[in-house]
This record gives C-alpha cells, sequence and structure tokens, in this order.
C-alpha cells in the first residue's frame, strides 16, 4: 500500500504536487530515494531550488520539525544543498525543457 508524500510531517499538497511531477508518486518512494536524490529529482523536473524547501525535506525525512535546522547541521546542509542544485538545476533551461529533457526528447546540455 502507497501512502500519500503529503502524509509525511511538514510536506504538504505543493510539496506533493512537485514531487508527482519528479516521478515520485508515494511517501515510500520519497523516503526509498532519500532526501538528496529526490530533491535532484525536484530540480530536474523544473522545481525552482530553495534552501528552506531542502532543508524542510531533509527534517521531514527525519521525523523532525521543518524549524530544528540549526548551527551546524544548517551550515552542512547549505554545502549540500548548494552542490544539489549545482549538479541538478540549470538556471538557463525553463521548466518546459527540464521536462522534455526528463521523457528524453530533447538532449541534456553538456554546457
Amino acid at each position: 500500500m502507497s501512502t500519500p508524500v503529503s502524509s509525511i510531517k511538514n510536506l504538504g499538497p505543493a510539496y506533493e504536487t512537485a514531487c508527482t511531477r519528479a516521478g515520485i508518486h508515494s511517501a515510500e518512494e520519497l523516503r526509498a530515494l532519500g532526501a538528496d536524490a529526490a530533491y535532484g529529482k525536484l530540480l530536474q523536473s523544473g522545481s525552482k531550488p530553495h534552501f528552506i524547501g531542502y532543508y524542510v525535506l531533509v527534517m521531514a525525512l527525519q521525523g523532525r520539525p521543518w524549524n530544528d535546522c540549526k548551527g551546524e547541521e544548517k551550515k552542512v546542509l547549505r554545502k549540500r544543498f548548494d552542490a544539489l542544485k549545482a549538479q541538478n538545476f540549470d538556471s538557463d533551461r525553463s521548466a518546459l525543457d527540464a521536462i522534455l529533457n526528463e521523457i528524453g526528447v530533447i538532449e541534456r546540455r553538456t554546457d
């Protein structure tokens, strides 16, 4: 049985919609992917990078309140977020291009 992404505390309908667009259809899939792989898929599917959205996901998957991220932990997560953004987000590519790339209609840019 699969449960909706929005069943995870702190992840609401908007996060669930973004996950669906990224091909993540259940809370179980999201947990299995983990925060970094899932956030990478969100960026590749056209979601705009947002540090708070990233650490909310990390905290949610750990079963912690979204605002529990502080100090050194937040600094470490910021570095992970910056790396994910660099690897998975092309600010010159439109959301439509990202979706077309995901389904294999256009080639991935290498520049």
